[in-house]
């Protein structure tokens, strides 16, 4: 949010493809810590060793053992990851920072209608639904993808 905020203080408004570029370059930090968490955990299990100690490749351990086990941590971190983006993208826009009037958002939909609160609330209410709707299935997308993705879920 930082970084964005000061782009926005350096370079004026942004439009929209510069705003999700700039949230694309500083939204996969955290992503990236838990997959390489992930792979160095997985590199060190038994099984592993074991297909090391049979003599397969290098090349043959990421693809069929590293990967497929990890794969399950950045999906389901993925999916988090862009439910956050756009939280933060309809904050910016609510805020006026992020993507201007002309082109909609769930952010500009709402600060339009916060004047409107007490005669029409729908005018807030169906796009704060939105926004809260669409976290929620991508949330519950990647909970779904993890489980049927993860090796240890699929045996039981």
């Amino acid at each position: 949010m930082l970084s964005v905020l000061a782009a926005i203080a350096l370079w004026g408004k942004l439009g929209l493809g510069p705003l999700v570029l700039l949230l694309g370059l500083t939204g996969w930090f955290a992503t990236s810590r838990i997959v390489r968490a992930e792979v160095l955990s997985v590199r060190e299990r038994p099984f592993t060793d074991a297909v090391r100690a049979l003599g397969a490749r290098p090349w043959w351990i990421i693809l069929r053992h590293v990967i497929p086990n990890s794969a399950a941590a950045l999906i389901v971190s993925a999916a988090l990851g862009i439910g956050n983006m756009m939280l933060l993208e309809a904050g910016l826009s609510f805020l006026g920072a992020g993507i201007q009037p002309p082109t909609p958002s769930w952010g500009n939909m709402i600060a339009d209608g916060r004047d409107q609160l007490a005669t029409a609330p729908w005018a807030t209410l169906f796009p704060g639904l939105a926004i809260a709707l669409a976290v929620m299935a991508l949330n519950a997308t990647g909970d779904g993808l993890r489980d049927a993705l993860d090796p240890r879920v699929r045996g039981r």
